[in-house]
């Protein structure tokens, strides 16, 4: 069995088939990890999230900010942005099915593979002060919600930039909203793990006072599989941690990228977008 990482999709229905024809993919045998944003921007969205939900047990991906945004318009109220293209899978026959499939997925994921230690992944990534177990205890409180008969209640309430500060005291829907923005929309942060949500663009974006999460040192050995970034282009410059960036901008026309959880070997192909 192999295991391997891939970056966001974003509909890009086409890439992701060649890419798993490109490492010779068989969900009898091998494993993926998604690493989020299964939908939205791009082209197919609806036949990405097919044949992620047909792959079974073969696949496990972690929500991302887009994917968030999809159930938030169909399920919470929000609103459809002007760049958004959720259309035919909001107008699909077995949108239900798709939904309840995409609402029961992880923030979060953690195993140990052999020569690499401990890997967790989520779509944007994880604060210095959070320890793997931690991550995941809050994550499943998020987990919880969304799968419980008040997710809609939640769901109308999940968007927001405040709180911007992690702190364990918070409480209600401000402490799950805080979780949801740290494992999927976080770039920039400072000392004390309070997030910036005005810059997404490159590491020269910064404000003052901030730097990209991976530059905070962590206790551990921890290695930690992200997507979201795509101006990172797959580029972790300066960390001081173990990570690996995985969203180098298929929708964007830049590639669709996969890593081999095990020998940390790297194989992409090319977008079909043009931008």
């Amino acid at each position: 069995m192999t295991a391997y990482a891939i970056g966001d999709l974003q509909g890009c229905h086409a890439e992701f088939v060649e890419l798993l024809e490109r490492i010779d993919f068989d969900p009898g045998r091998d494993r993926l990890w998604l690493a989020g944003d299964l939908v939205n921007r791009g082209p197919e969205s609806l036949a990405c999230l097919r044949e992620v939900q047909g792959l079974g047990d073969a696949a496990l991906t972690v929500l991302g900010n887009h994917d968030l945004h999809l159930l938030a318009v169909a399920r919470g109220g929000a609103r459809l942005n002007r760049k958004d293209t959720l259309a035919d899978i909001l107008e699909a026959p077995d949108r239900e099915a798709l939904l309840d499939w995409l609402q029961s997925r992880p923030l979060l994921v953690r195993q140990t593979f052999a020569g690499q230690g401990e890997t967790v992944m989520a779509h944007a990534g994880l604060l210095p002060q959070w320890s793997a177990e931690e991550a995941l205890g809050l994550a499943r409180e998020v987990e919880m919600r969304l799968t419980s008969e008040s997710s809609g209640a939640f769901l109308e309430q999940m968007y927001g930039n405040e709180p911007s500060c992690w702190q364990a005291s918070l409480d209600g829907i401000d402490r799950l909203r805080a979780i949801v923005n740290v494992l999927t929309r976080m770039r920039f942060i400072d000392a004390d793990g309070c997030l910036d949500f005005s810059a997404k663009e490159g590491l020269d974006s910064a404000p003052a006072g901030f730097a990209p999460w991976f530059r905070y040192p962590r206790g551990d050995e921890l290695r930690l599989v992200f997507g979201h970034w795509a101006a990172l282009e797959g580029c972790v410059e300066g960390a001081r941690v173990r990570a690996e960036a995985l969203d180098t901008g298929c929708v964007w026309g830049g590639s669709l990228t996969a890593l081999n959880l095990t020998t940390g070997e790297r194989i992409g192909v090319p977008s079909r977008q043009r931008r």
